[in-house]
């Protein structure tokens, strides 16, 4: 398995398959958006299996997709199954708004997709509405209900906190695990690029620490719960009787870098080297002019080795000029 210079153990690759998206949350994607990698510019299946199938040769064992919108690649299923048979592939899951899976869940579970985590930052339709510009509750709801019919477990609930916005829901949406067997995870907002929603996130941050005591203040004391995974990003609790996981996910003001596991494929091909700097190193090229699988394999060896220890945001330094969007979370 692949050490990086810091002998962190680099086994689980996240690839936007898209930068498009059929919401616009605040934080995230701006209204104007217009600079989209075109069709041709994006990875083919063909191109996704290959570079999967370099990453198990050296000792990758989980993939995610995401995006954008993985669910609005009209190739996903090919996506999906073409991963699900590369050997030493222990876990193939997805990021998702939830909005297109009534109609595709059965079929990605089919496929060989595994889980899902589904994007709801609120449980009010109004302020679900705010937030995320496009979409609606009902529908990100029924994409998670059919997930779950699908048996895309366990269900993982994604939910950015923002002031003004959403921090009175964290309560709401914490008490879905009482009587849920499910993940509710809330994530600190983070500035990323050099646009409006950058600048959101630092005025509309609020720490995990808030959530925590808004939660407790309203439902009860959180239980710290075990990580079986050292290198899971969510430090998890348990509320009072409850059969699910309240999880928190601070990159700002509890960064977890030095248990990071993660490289992340863009859209365009480039292996990100940290979520929050802009080190890329470009393998479509490598894929595109005829390379073999060995110079796709070392591609990856570099960008391991060269993966930088961590970001600065806690110290309020950001050199990420991507958006979360082109980059793929």
């Amino acid at each position: 398995m692949p050490n990086d210079r810091y002998d962190r153990n680099i086994n689980y690759l996240r690839i936007s398959v898209i930068d498009h998206c059929n919401f616009r949350c605040v934080y995230c994607m701006p209204l104007d958006t217009s600079k989209y990698v075109s069709s041709a510019g994006l990875l083919t299946p063909e191109e996704i299996e290959r570079v999967v199938r370099s990453a198990a040769d050296i000792g990758f064992e989980k993939v995610r997709l995401t995006g954008g919108e993985p669910t609005l690649r009209s190739d996903l299923l090919d996506i999906v199954e073409r991963i699900a048979k590369v050997d030493g592939i222990k876990d193939l899951s997805m990021t998702t708004n939830g909005v297109l899976l009534p109609r595709m869940a059965k079929a990605l579970a089919s496929a060989g997709l595994n889980r899902v985590n589904v994007h709801i930052d609120s449980l009010d339709p109004q302020r679900f509405a705010k937030l995320m510009r496009f979409g609606t509750f009902s529908e990100a709801w029924a994409g998670l209900e059919a997930a779950e019919a699908a048996g895309l477990t366990p269900i993982k609930i994604n939910a950015v906190v923002v002031r003004g916005y959403n921090e009175e829901d964290v309560v709401d949406l914490a008490r879905l695990t009482i009587d849920k067997p499910w993940t509710v995870r809330f994530i600190e907002l983070m500035p990323l690029g050099n646009n409006e929603c950058a600048r959101l996130a630092k005025d509309n941050f609020v720490p995990s620490s808030d959530s925590m005591r808004r939660i407790e203040t309203a439902i009860g004391r959180l239980t710290p719960v075990d990580n079986q995974n050292l290198a899971d990003e969510s430090v998890n609790y348990r509320l009072p009787d409850a059969e699910g996981i309240v999880g928190f996910i601070s990159p700002v003001s509890n960064p977890y870098c030095g248990t990071c596991n993660r490289m992340r494929l863009t859209a365009d091909g480039r292996f990100h080297l940290c979520l929050l700097n802009d080190d890329e190193l470009d393998v479509r090229a490598a894929l595109r002019s005829g390379k073999g699988d060995a110079e796709v394999r070392e591609i990856l060896l570099n960008a391991v080795r060269q993966k930088p220890t961590g970001h600065r945001l806690h110290e309020g330094i950001s050199t990420a000029q991507r958006s979360m969007f082109q980059i793929g979370g």
